[in-house]
């Protein structure tokens, strides 16, 4: 078997798929600069004489798979295969393995990193500082950037899985009180309170995203449910700005009807004029979809991958 890995992959996980598989031609997109588009990736199949390929962020669509029906296995290192036409591998019988979790740590540091920094008005006060104001005896940025503690805060988190949970896992250490809405998901913890979506928006001090973009969650956070957050609660959205209505959301800040929001993720990738909206206000803080963004995803999304593609593998031998 031939496997053709376009996405980054470690020497160790590349020595682990070529003991069971055989022949390996690793082309990381990322020396590319960008994924590789579907035109590409045929080609990269056709010069590999691939019978299995682990890609990252390329395009690989019905053109692809159709061109290559008798591939054995795609893994997709990401937490959902979104870049796949799973129909497509369906019909074709392909097998398909992806690395749910494999970013899970990093959105969760990254994800209390940016809250605890707009709770506490850290940037402002930082460009204060740079700015030279600060006057000899004077207590302004004692005054004036006095922010406010994550401890003793409710959390309401909307999807409770992989990364809810481990975000709740550590937060509730500080501690805080967490709340979740999932209709297929129910916590062993009795610490966690399930409640529902209105429940949530209503009493929680922070409101965290957790949820994939599908049809069912598509514009789910909607202006009622926005409407009912108090004005000191934190609207924060690390998943997918598709579940929200973001009209909605910068009116609320805008107005002033909500403390802010920490947003890692737009409605556009590069944002359009809406979008810098809200990345521009002074309530918001927003960071270019980086959450997942470290290095040591790649080893997780290695790990992840081998040891199912392991499981496959034995089970056929």
């Amino acid at each position: 078997m031939s496997v053709l890995i376009t996405a980054p992959y470690n020497e160790e996980g590349l020595s682990e798929i070529a003991s069971m598989f055989g022949e390996v031609c690793y082309r990381p997109w990322k020396t590319n600069g960008s994924a590789f588009t579907a035109t590409k990736l045929i080609e990269l199949l056709q010069e590999a004489k691939a019978t299995a390929l682990i890609t990252e962020h390329d395009h690989v669509t019905r053109e692809v798979i159709e061109a290559f029906p008798k591939l054995q296995f795609i893994g997709v290192c990401r937490g959902t295969p979104s870049n796949l036409d799973l129909e497509a591998a369906k019909e074709k019988g392909i097998a398909v393995f992806y690395t749910p979790a494999r970013n899970a740590q990093a959105v969760v540091e990254l994800l209390i990193a940016n809250v605890i920094t707009l709770l506490r008005k850290t940037l402002p006060a930082i460009d204060w500082l740079e700015s030279g104001k600060w006057e000899a005896g004077a207590h302004t940025s004692y005054l004036q950037f006095k922010g406010s503690e994550l401890a003793g805060k409710t959390v309401g988190l909307v999807g409770f899985g992989a990364i809810g949970r481990k975000l709740a896992n550590i937060l509730k250490e500080f501690p805080c009180t967490i709340c979740y809405y999932d209709p297929y998901y129910t916590d062993a913890n009795k610490a966690y309170q399930k409640v529902d979506l209105e429940a949530l928006f209503t009493k929680s001090d922070i409101i965290s995203i957790h949820l994939p973009n599908n049809k069912e969650t598509e514009k789910m956070i909607d202006r009622h449910l926005i409407g009912l957050m108090s004005k000191d609660a934190i609207f924060v959205n690390t998943a997918r700005a598709a579940v929200v209505d973001r009209q909605a959301l910068l009116e609320a800040i805008k107005n002033g009807q909500i403390r802010g929001a920490v947003l890692d993720v737009f409605d556009q990738e590069p944002p359009d004029a809406i979008d810098y909206q809200l990345i521009r206000h002074p309530h918001v803080l927003a960071t270019p979809h980086i959450a997942g963004a470290s290095f040591e995803v790649e080893d997780h999304h290695v790990r992840i991958m081998n040891d199912q593609l392991k499981k496959w593998y034995n089970a056929k031998a």
